[in-house]
């Protein structure tokens, strides 16, 4: 499947498209700009890869692209705004861009590039495409598996990896969704998350083209905006990643929520109190499935799914112990791995070395922690990076933090990693309250949790007012092990063996 052939299906269509602000463009329209944009990229990108970077919010241009690049055999090349100065040079040329194209707001972010830019709200562009105002649709030939667009990983755990997404990749997870919902013509599609993002592309643009739904895109996410744009433009679907649903269910509630045309939220990532919470509140199903922008393991929940599970392990897919390779039993965590071969991965970008580590006899590893109970119901234990070993005993940090969360006074958890002076790790979380809690009070909660076991339990605990998270909301862990114990701020402590946690005095051991 190709994204050519989704766009080319909607070359005639002259119910709305696309949606932003107040602007509306039919399909027929949105796909005529998309081959003016492809007319234009044929002429300014003469170089053998064809590869142009955007770096702009969810605005028309992002879409009129990223159809151009499919008919004009190009590469679009999603830039992050949140990356500055050297790291975002460094994404430009990795990723071998020939030109990027930016948003006015954002141009300055690109001073000093040696790269050819080009301002999406200046008289060049502009009269660029009235040069090519009328262009016929001449799309370039495309099979499923030529790259369409590279995505980076969100560098949580280290410099971002762009990822080689190929047309079949975007083309078909969005005709699955819109077939597995039911959606079509009579449907609206609701993008806020980030469009240099696989979920906003996968999730949320492709299932809109596949559909025949409008397109409704949103600048950026708004947690207060985000239900009177689902009554202003009708959304009945909508896709998340990472913690939006927690953002807008902390605005204030008021009694008609529910009553407004969203049907499905699909998305992963979101905390497992907020998913029944936000379909009671605003009445309409939320499916929150597992997957990562490199796309090499998915899973389906169904009907029977335990709460907080994934669902069941998909044939191919086992979880083995990371030192032996050997098959986990139930209850034991290991690595996620598709052991049939790469799934939806198709690689990365100039990355050999990345490539190797997710592919390795065969297999693609996923770098996830999990473990699965006796009915072959799986959880996410973590990432790999998040192996706390206490005591010559590797723990995942998922389960902790699933824990932890049901404390009413903690809104948000994350547990890692520090060094232990002797041999390992301890454990430390970092919590955001959303009411006062003290560390008597704390440690009593903690003793009556039956499925904490003493490993498990934080050594040390800080108390922040946010956690670091990237563009796309994911906590940055490392930045939190980084500042270990030398961080801002009390830090509640506890002798080895019990819960009873003090606030721990700066200057002394």
């Amino acid at each position: 499947m190709t994204v050519t052939e989704l766009l080319l299906a909607r070359a005639t269509d002259d119910r709305p498209g696309l949606r932003f602000a107040d602007s509306v463009w039919t399909w027929r329209e949105h796909v005529q700009q998309c081959a003016e944009h492809a007319a234009v990229l044929r002429a300014l990108l003469t170089g053998p890869r064809k590869h142009v970077g955007i770096l702009a919010d969810n605005v028309p241009s992002f879409s009129f692209l990223l159809g151009g690049c499919a008919f004009a055999g190009a590469v679009l090349v999603g830039l992050n705004p949140t990356r500055r100065g050297a790291a975002l040079a460094r994404d430009v040329r990795l990723a071998d861009c020939e030109l990027v194209l930016t948003e006015g707001r954002h141009a300055g972010l690109l001073d000093g590039l040696d790269v050819p830019v080009l301002d999406l709200d200046g008289p060049e562009w502009a009269a660029l495409l009235a040069a090519h105002a009328g262009a016929a649709l001449n799309p370039a030939p495309a099979s499923g598996d030529d790259l369409l667009m590279l995505i980076f990983t969100s560098g949580t755990s280290g410099d971002p990896k762009a990822v080689r997404c190929t047309h079949d990749k975007i083309a078909a997870p969005g005709r699955m969704l819109a077939d597995r919902f039911g959606l079509s013509s009579s449907d609206c599609v609701y993008v806020s998350m980030p469009m240099f993002h696989s979920n906003a592309i996968m999730a949320g643009w492709s299932v809109a083209l596949a559909a025949g739904a409008v397109l409704a895109l949103r600048r950026r996410f708004s947690a207060s905006g985000f239900l009177p744009d689902v009554r202003r433009f009708g959304a009945t679907y909508a896709n998340y990643v990472g913690k939006p649903l927690s953002y807008v269910l902390a605005t204030p509630p008021l009694p008609g929520d529910a009553d407004n045309p969203l049907r499905i939220v699909y998305g992963n990532e979101g905390a497992q109190a907020d998913l029944a919470t936000f379909a009671r509140r605003f009445g309409c199903q939320v499916v929150d499935a597992f997957g990562s922008t490199e796309g090499g393991i998915g899973f389906a929940r169904t009907p029977d799914t335990p709460e907080g599970s994934l669902g069941r392990l998909p044939d191919g897919v086992a979880i083995l112990h990371p030192d032996t390779g050997a098959v986990c039993p139930p209850g034991v965590v290991g690595e996620l791995v598709n052991t049939s071969g790469p799934g939806a991965f198709a690689g990365y970008y100039r990355n050999p070395s990345a490539d190797a580590e997710r592919m390795r006899d065969g297999r693609y590893h996923t770098g996830d922690l999990a473990y699965h109970d006796e009915d072959g119901f799986c959880y996410f234990a973590g990432r790999l990076g998040d192996w706390v070993r206490v005591d010559g005993e590797n723990l995942g940090t998922a389960p902790i933090e699933r824990i932890l969360l049901r404390h009413p006074a903690i809104a948000e958890a994350a547990v890692y990693a520090v060094p232990d002076p002797a041999v390992g790790d301890q454990v430390m979380a970092a919590l955001v309250l959303s009411d006062p809690l003290d560390p008597a009070s704390f440690g009593a909660f903690l003793a009556a949790q039956p499925d904490l076991g003493p490993k498990q339990l934080p050594r040390f605990v800080r108390i922040v007012a946010e956690l670091p998270r990237t563009s796309t909301h994911k906590v940055v862990k490392r930045c939190l092990a980084a500042e270990g114990l030398r961080c801002a701020g009390p830090v509640w402590t506890r002798p080895h063996r019990d819960c009873a946690y003090r606030v721990h005095q700066p200057g002394t051991a």
